[in-house]
């Protein structure tokens, strides 16, 4: 199976910069979900994540990937539906992406075209100025799309993250699967 059998076709750019992907770096709130986010009147906030983002994530992960998070805000959820995928990498309260990307590639010993990173807005912008294969999700700031090298053809929080990781085992020779405990 092809990628584009699924989503959409490929440029061959796009094709060779994800065969060099060892490390992929998502961005929280606008692409694991849609980028609202809701307050309840006791101070208690609420995200929406899509199932089949995390699907993806323990793919690619049980597939050898390294997979990290880097967000600039510093929400519980977000821990917890993090360690729940067992994402290994997690950085919250970065407001400065630029400082998390190079300890995390400097501690995996990568170098820039071996990361991938999939953002939405302008905090993303530094670092996917840097990484091999920059992914803009469909709804990103149009600006962000201008530097992707890829946009998904689904938006922030409804799967753009897994229509990644499908890009990134395909590209890599690994086999899909829709085998596994839910996500």
């Amino acid at each position: 199976m092809q990628f584009e059998d699924l989503y959409q076709p490929l440029s061959l750019d796009v094709q060779a910069r994800a065969k060099k992907v060892k490390l992929l770096i998502c961005d929280i709130d606008g692409v694991f979900s849609d980028g609202r986010i809701y307050l309840g009147n006791q101070g208690e906030e609420l995200k929406a994540f899509n199932t089949k983002d995390g699907f993806g994530i323990k793919e690619i992960i049980n597939n050898g990937f390294e997979v990290a998070v880097i967000t600039g805000r510093h929400s519980k959820i977000v821990q917890q539906r993090m360690q729940s995928l067992t994402v290994p990498h997690i950085y919250q309260g970065q407001e400065n992406k630029l400082l998390a990307y190079q300890e995390l590639k400097n501690k995996l010993n990568l170098s820039d075209d071996e990361i991938a990173y999939i953002g939405d807005d302008g905090p993303d912008m530094p670092v996917m100025e840097l990484v091999g294969f920059a992914v803009a999700v469909n709804d990103a700031h149009p600006l962000i799309k201008r530097i992707a090298h890829y946009t998904t053809l689904l938006p922030g929080g409804f799967g753009a993250v897994r229509e990644l990781t499908d890009l990134l085992m395909l590209e890599n020779n690994k086999a899909l699967t829709t085998k596994g405990t839910s996500s």
